[in-house]
């Protein structure tokens, strides 16, 4: 008992910190504000009219003074970013028959590796560990004995990833194809000519003057890269909307060597996509979901550790594969912790700064032992929609961001019924938390991506309505959500 009173009186005493430094100008203004009513209506008209004419105002002074009012809020006003909105998005659901049970998987690599059962073992011991479930999906190039990573093959997965998305956005929004001003196509290994941009813009008949980009190369978080390019060019081209569409198409893509550190991207990977409305409009604002308020990137690229820890390339049989090196879970806590740098004074309310400052200035001038304070983001955010890059990055961001069960629940049932879907996974992550109807109006969502090159990055978005039950059909969770979360084990026997 004393040491739970201790502790309730602890949270009640950091509870008033809290309070006392984020409403600290309220407290200062609040006296002063009041002194001068006070002040005001102890005084009789005569002494305020005596007042006024002790101005010795002029119709001169009135009117520069009102032109001066004028030329700077109208300078306030064209200066002042738009307000970006994220009106609606929809996410690929991959056919049923795509799915493959762990059984079919481990059937694959033994017939593919029969000369190798210590790969194959290898393998199965990172399925077993994976925290996906036997929902997830491969195209079906990657179904054939051996697989048919022909170029044909690839167009088909993409077609059908990113037309499916395509069409629900359109279903969801009620968009028009011709009333699309920007486009953003971004898919990481797969870059073919005609580029996938020009892809859509052919197979929706998009106008001839579009701004359509197609990026390449740029890893798992090139979704949030992608928001970002479509953010400033909103911010040039008033009365304008944008269509984003994140996705990794795995056909031509899987590992057929024996390399370990080659063999985990087909152990993790799945399937994936997701197509995403944004605008400047003032009209779209009651109708949107969101609004963006922060993006920001880090990129580590500079350091050569950093830039080989993910990296495409050939084994000693030349094969071609992902290499995930033994150091990227390293890589990826000091680019988060550099991007936690950056978007802590965004976001955090004063007292988690002021913590923050005090706690390094102690370690800084006296060269204390003290350990560094990690800000506590649930005060800044309601949701978290970490990448579902694997458990292990999920379970190394809980702990470093003392985050509960709960906060790190869309990104696990996310991993464990898609996979990773790569730079999709985040709108996976977001509609699972509106399928389970908790986005409120006010909500502030926190989106944290990974990537090769290494880049960490983070979007920002606040929730503009309540999102209400039930989800609609083009949910990607919508058939499945009551099943959710599940309890997923350490290890599940092969």
């Amino acid at each position: 008992m004393p040491e739970n009173s201790h502790s309730i009186k602890l949270r009640y005493v950091k509870l008033g910190y809290q309070y006392l430094v984020n409403n600290f100008l309220t407290f200062l203004l609040v006296p002063i504000m009041a002194t001068i009513l006070i002040q005001f209506l102890q005084s009789n008209p005569y002494e305020l009219i005596k007042f006024y004419n002790s101005l010795s105002f002029t119709s001169i002074h009135l009117v520069c003074s009102l032109f001066l009012i004028t030329y700077v809020t109208t300078c306030y006003i064209m200066s002042r970013p738009r307000t970006i909105y994220l009106v609606d998005y929809a996410c690929f659901l991959p056919p049923i028959t795509n799915r493959i049970p762990f059984a079919s998987f481990m059937e694959h690599a033994h017939l593919i590796l029969s000369t190798e059962p210590k790969s194959v073992r290898f393998q199965m011991k990172i399925l077993e560990r994976s925290g996906l479930s036997e929902e997830t999906a491969l195209p079906p190039a990657m179904h054939y004995i051996p697989p048919t990573p022909t170029m044909d093959l690839a167009r088909e997965e993409a077609e059908l990833v990113i037309f499916s998305a395509m069409d629900s956005l359109l279903a969801k929004t009620g968009l028009k194809p011709k009333d699309i001003d920007v486009l953003v196509v971004n898919c990481s290994l797969f870059s073919p000519t005609p580029s996938l941009s020009a892809m859509v813009i052919n197979k929706y008949k998009l106008r001839s003057n579009i701004k359509s980009f197609n990026l390449s190369g740029m890893g798992c978080s090139a979704g949030v890269i992608s928001i970002d390019l479509a953010r400033d060019i909103l911010q040039q081209y008033p009365n304008s909307n944008a269509v984003v569409i994140s996705t990794e198409i795995l056909t031509p893509n899987g590992y057929l060597g024996k390399e370990r550190s080659m063999l985990l991207t087909n152990c993790l990977f799945r399937m994936g996509g997701a197509a995403i409305l944004l605008s400047n409009r003032k009209s779209d604002r009651d109708r949107s979901k969101y609004r963006l308020l922060h993006i920001v990137r880090t990129h580590k690229g500079a350091d050569d550790k950093s830039f080989r820890c993910v990296q495409q390339q050939e084994d000693p049989e030349g094969k071609v594969g992902i290499n995930l090196c033994i150091d990227l879970m390293q890589v990826a806590g000091e680019a988060l912790k550099s991007n936690i740098t950056t978007i802590g004074p965004l976001v955090l309310p004063a007292s988690e700064q002021l913590l923050f400052l005090l706690t390094l200035m102690c370690r800084k001038l006296f060269k204390s032992n003290m350990k560094p304070y990690i800000p506590n983001f649930k005060l800044a955010f309601e949701h978290f929609c970490i990448h579902a890059g694997g458990r292990a990055l999920i379970d190394e961001l809980q702990n470093n961001l003392q985050l509960s069960t709960e906060h790190v629940e869309a990104s696990r049932m996310t991993l464990y019924r898609f996979g990773n879907t790569s730079s999709s996974s985040l709108w996976y992550e977001m509609s699972y938390i509106e399928a389970k109807g908790r986005m409120k109006k006010g909500n502030r969502i926190w989106q944290i991506a990974f990537g090769s090159g290494f880049k960490c990055n983070s979007a920002v978005w606040k929730c503009n309505k309540t999102i209400k039950l039930p989800v609609d059909d083009h949910n990607p969770w919508a058939d499945c959500i009551d099943r959710y979360p599940v309890d997923i084990p350490d290890v599940v026997r092969l």
